[in-house]
This record gives C-alpha cells, sequence and structure tokens, in this order.
C-alpha cells in the first residue's frame, strides 16, 4: 500500500506527454514544478517555456517564410528590385551561425531557423540568376555553395573560422544593400511584403531566444542588429505600398 501510495504521489495526469514534453519545451524540474506542485507561476520555468516554444514556432515559420518570395519571383517570370549581393551575404550570415551553433552544441530550436532559410536563399539566389539570363551561373553558383557549406560544417574547418563567420556582419551588411536598393529604385520591386515582415518578427524573437537558450552574447548581438535592419525593410515596404516598377516608369 505505502509502494502504490508513492506511486500515486509522483505521477500527473500529464504523464502520457511526459516524454515530448520533456525532449522539446521543459527539464524535468519544471515538468515537476508545474504538473506534481501545480506551481504555474514559477519564473524560470515560464522564461524556459516560453522560449522553447518561440524558438518551435520560428522554426516551423521558416519553413515557409520565403516561400511567398520564391512565388512571387516565379509568378513574375522576374527578379527586379532583387539584390543577388544581398543573397550572397545572407547566405555567409546563414551559414555561420549554422556552423557557429553546431560546434558550440547549442539546440536545435535555437538555431533550426537558419536552415530552411537558408535552403530557401538558395533557391532565391538561383531565380536571380535564372530570370537574369544566366541560368548556367546560376546552377554554378549552386555548386560552388553546397561544397563550401560541407567544408564549412566538416571537423577541418577550425572554430576560430567558424567564430569569425558568426561575427561578420553579412547579413547586416546584405540588408542594408536591399534598403539602399530600394531607396534607389524609389520601390520595393519583386520583394514579397510577407516575407519581409516574417523576418522581423523572427529575428525580433529571436533576441529573447537566443539570450536564453545559449547565454550568448555574440548572437544576441546579431539578432538584435539583424532587427533593426530588417525593420527599416519593412518600414520601406509599408511607405513604397503603391509604388512598383510599372508606376515608376510611367511617371518618368
Amino acid at each position: 500500500m505505502a509502494e502504490e501510495s508513492v506511486l500515486v504521489e509522483g505521477s500527473s495526469f500529464m504523464d502520457p506527454f511526459k516524454g515530448l514534453l520533456l525532449t522539446y519545451f521543459m527539464p524535468e524540474s519544471c515538468y515537476d514544478e508545474f504538473f506534481l506542485n501545480f506551481n504555474f507561476l514559477d519564473v524560470p520555468c515560464l522564461k524556459i517555456i516560453l522560449s522553447k516554444g518561440l524558438g518551435i514556432g520560428i522554426i516551423l515559420g521558416s519553413v515557409m517564410v520565403k516561400l511567398p518570395q520564391i512565388f512571387k519571383l516565379m509568378g513574375a517570370k522576374s527578379a527586379e528590385g532583387l539584390s543577388f549581393h544581398t543573397v550572397l551575404l545572407e547566405l555567409l550570415a546563414f551559414t555561420g551561425t549554422m556552423a557557429y551553433s553546431i560546434a558550440n552544441k547549442f539546440p536545435f530550436s535555437a538555431w533550426g531557423e537558419a536552415l530552411f532559410l537558408m535552403l530557401q536563399t538558395v533557391a532565391i539566389g538561383f531565380l536571380i540568376q535564372h530570370y537574369g539570363g544566366r541560368t548556367s551561373r546560376g546552377l554554378l553558383f549552386l555548386v560552388v555553395y553546397f561544397c563550401l557549406l560541407v567544408l564549412v560544417l566538416s571537423p577541418v574547418t577550425p572554430m576560430s573560422v567558424v567564430t569569425s563567420l558568426q561575427a561578420l556582419p553579412s547579413g547586416i551588411v546584405g540588408r542594408l544593400i536591399q534598403a539602399a536598393s530600394n531607396f534607389r529604385n524609389g520601390h520595393t520591386g519583386q520583394l514579397s511584403a510577407v516575407s519581409v515582415f516574417l523576418l522581423f518578427a523572427g529575428s525580433l524573437a529571436r533576441i529573447f531566444t537566443s539570450l536564453q537558450e545559449t547565454g550568448d552574447s555574440l548572437m544576441a548581438l546579431t539578432y538584435v542588429i539583424s532587427s533593426a535592419c530588417n525593420g527599416v525593410i519593412a518600414l520601406q515596404v509599408l511607405y513604397y505600398w503603391n509604388s512598383s516598377p510599372e508606376r515608376k516608369k510611367k511617371s518618368e
């Protein structure tokens, strides 16, 4: 009877979901705090769950965050207004984040969106070349990039190089180049508003999750500056909302 009493006291109605919760959302100490002690206001545990939830949400959202941009390019059969140099700099930033996170054994929920954003950005880079009449150059770009990616992610690459990739403000410079291009053109061209706003929201959320899950100030600072740059482009999308390449040409 005593053993049965201990078992009942140590069990919870959430036990069927315990494995899932411990794997993706919380450590066992927080599980006990919530579902055994029924203390749902434990601040440290609430921060962990919020961070894990945001991280998973960002990763799920990243699977499709640039799809509107890809579909817009394919529908227009034009890449006007998009800078290939921006794509290259963004890829450098995503690659640096992936390599740095893997090398430091950060949880996938802290950086997973970089993988999906990288794949979609590669597709955009190819489409920019393809619709610019340079398909063979686009194919060469794919081969060269993925060969370099394998090299960077391999143990051959020194940690100092990986850290430098993360520290480089490549993604930030890329965003600024895009912002300058928008200002110079007087419109945002084929830039997708949906993708821009999703990237802005995701980078804002990543400031909190990177501090909470990794405690790495370099990653957090990267997302702070990235959020500012994404915010500038989001404001441009709103400002140039009624502008388009066709209307620009007519006014001239």
